[in-house]
């Protein structure tokens, strides 16, 4: 084993020193980290009453020789550092030399261990930072420490320790992290005589998740691995269809060392933008390897805390990381007949239309986007929004305006395009039959789109369709406000449209400053926009896909958040401009369309693969299958 060396004053003045034993589970941390520091293959963890009373850990790593014992328990004492300049790359998971020093001062202290070079092992025994025996014994290669009595001379501190389950639980959650950590070591942890856990050390990192957390979160997951400037990210991530309401379990590890890390939540959850509901957030155990020298773990005694030479290329490590992972995986979301609609969506879109009352079936299970390129043929009238507007009865409500072009057939009798086709809907279900469209896209022309037969619309807003099996719900704001975003993303240079009046908008002084400074920000989103006196801007052309109506709120909207977001990265700020043109753009609930529009908005999102959800999040269609239909009305 490596020799321990009693640091010099010079030395352990820099480490950020602090008591380290606090409660049952800081002394079984630093216990764990020696153990995998001494490179263990097999480490078991055994409490009583919490470890209040009783700690085991026992490892089979290089052990200590006995020459070097009496040396584990003197502060300052390490084998991980030996000079000021190791502070700098610190690539063990301790350094400090103060935590066995620390626990023998205030509990009961036996250590078994054998070197791998010995034939015998050796016992020593300490409490209260009193020597009681060091004698030979017979024990393997490798450390056995047992703590007993811990704080039994500071009753003081032992009554801030709370109930035996609270101190249990905690010990447990550490040695949780530590297995996830570190999946190459076999974890084994009893509590009580119970063991509660048993990892298998394959190096599987699933397997070990698995272990730890059961097989909901594991199933949920979904892997990354991305390598940037020299650093990698690997692990995995939740499914944005599977959220959490606190970031309890977000596990992030920097060269498999336990951290807690702004920029790392920050560049998570900036990933998840656009695929995860508003108040939700994602699951995680994700490592980060880098330089040592590229990170300072000596900020806080606890080590849990770390500083970064430069934190954007780690923010950008693990967003491009992430967002790749996301973006490639295409869950379905399934009803489900058990919540209610309040407590599954916790936000709405306040652009749409919202309707109140309980819906028991729908359970959250956002899905995520994989960017495509989707060719949309020409607009037919230039001053049209994507395809010529539908006539219909002028004494239904507001119309809608579809991403979709209609047949000139349909458009040819203005008087009686609905009557057509609500009866052609109506020979469909008559004959049973079901409607096969290949998709109009360049890039995927032998993509065909499953067989599909339209049931209806409910309130304005859903789209009912029947595939197979399985009823689809589709929400038609978010489907279409989904469309005008991968439309706006997959544009090299975005579609715009002139004004025929421009539109002056009146800003605030900050407001107005923001806008002027991402004047070609707004340029290459397809606004064009103009300084227009002090506090005013003139709008020139807009995104096709915006209306002249919404220009001036959408500006608006747009100053606003520029204001509040100026430390966005460039490609999130197109993002949530893209977001705001989308939803701007895209048909509400509530307003009208024909039979003959939700067929052929139906055939265009069916070929678009990649749309699951809008951009706020909320899932684009939800299905139910027959049998679950079947159940509820006692036919299964």
């Amino acid at each position: 084993m490596p020799e321990i060396n009693i640091l010099p004053k010079e030395v352990y003045q820099l480490i950020a020193a602090g008591e380290v034993v606090e409660r049952p589970s800081s002394a079984i941390k630093e216990m764990i980290e020696n153990s995998v520091d001494a490179g263990a293959e097999n480490i078991v963890v055994e409490i009583k009453n919490g470890g209040s009373s009783y700690i085991r850990v026992t490892d089979d790593g290089c052990g200590i020789e006995k020459s070097q014992i009496k040396k584990v328990f003197i502060s300052h004492a390490t084998s991980k550092i030996s000079q000021k300049d190791d502070l700098n790359s610190i690539a063990t998971l301790g350094f400090r030399g103060e935590a066995m020093a620390s626990i023998a001062a205030v509990a009961k202290v036996e250590l078994l261990t054998k070197g791998e070079n010995e034939e015998i092992g050796t016992r020593y025994e300490i409490a209260g930072g009193q020597e009681i025996s060091f004698d030979d014994a017979g024990c393997p290669k490798g450390t056995t420490i047992v703590v007993r009595d811990l704080f039994f001379n500071t009753p003081a501190r032992m009554k801030f320790l709370k109930k035996d389950v609270t101190e249990g639980n905690s010990v447990a959650g550490i040695v949780e992290r530590m297995a996830i950590s570190h999946p190459e070591i076999s974890f084994r942890f009893i509590r009580d005589g119970k063991q509660t856990l048993i990892t298998s050390g394959n190096g599987d990192l699933k397997s070990a998740i698995y272990s730890v957390f059961g097989r909901e979160m594991s199933d949920s997951l979904i892997p990354v691995d991305y390598s940037y400037e020299n650093m990698k990210v690997s692990g995995f991530v939740s499914k944005p269809a599977v959220s959490r309401k606190s970031r309890a379990m977000q596990f992030f590890f920097i060269n498999s060392r336990l951290v807690k890390s702004s920029t790392a939540m920050a560049a998570l959850e900036q990933a998840y933008k656009n695929s995860i509901m508003v108040g939700r957030f994602p699951m995680c155990v994700l490592n980060i390897e880098l330089n040592p020298s590229l990170v300072d773990v000596n900020v806080h005694p606890a080590k849990i805390e770390v500083r970064f030479a430069n934190e954007k290329p780690i923010f950008d490590l693990i967003y491009y990381g992430v967002k790749n992972a996301v973006e490639n995986d295409r869950t379905v979301k399934d009803a489900d007949f058990s919540l209610s609609a309040e407590e599954i969506y916790h936000t709405s879109d306040s652009n749409e239309t919202s309707h109140s009352g309980k819906i028991d079936f729908f359970k959250k299970k956002e899905p995520s986007p994989i960017q495509q390129t989707f060719h949309v043929k020409p607009d037919k009238n230039f001053w049209q929004i994507e395809s010529p507007k539908i006539p219909y009865d002028t004494s239904s409500s507001k119309k809608a305006n579809l991403d979709v072009e209609v047949d000139d057939e349909y458009l040819s009798d203005e008087n009686n395009i609905d009557s057509k086709a609500d009866t052609d809907a109506d020979k469909d279900t008559e004959n049973n039959s079901s409607k096969t469209v290949i998709v109009d896209d360049e890039n995927n022309s032998e993509n065909s789109i499953p067989n599909f037969r339209l049931v209806g619309e409910a309130f304005r807003t859903y789209i009912i369709v029947e595939i197979e099996n399985e009823l689809y719900f589709i929400d038609k704001h978010a489907a279409h406000e989904r469309m005008n975003y991968e439309r706006l993303k997959a544009q090299e240079t975005v579609e715009t449209q002139m004004l025929l009046s421009p539109v002056a908008v009146s800003l605030s002084k900050d407001e107005y400053s923001a806008v002027a400074e991402n004047l070609d920000l707004l340029l290459k989103c397809g606004f064009e926009v103009e300084p227009f006196g002090e506090s005013a801007v003139i709008v020139r052309a807009v995104p096709s896909l915006i209306g002249d109506d919404d220009v001036k709120d959408l500006i608006l909207e747009i100053a606003q958040k520029l204001l509040e977001h100026k430390t966005d990265i460039t490609p999130d700020k197109i993002d949530w401009i893209y977001h705001s043109a989308s939803c701007r753009g895209a048909v509400k609930g509530g307003d009208y369309t024909s039979a003959r529009e939700q067929e052929l908005f139906v055939e265009k999102l069916l070929s678009m693969p990649q749309i699951r959800f809008c951009p706020h999040g909320r899932p684009v269609f939800i299905k139910i299958s027959r049998y679950d239909i079947e159940k509820q009305f006692g036919r299964a």
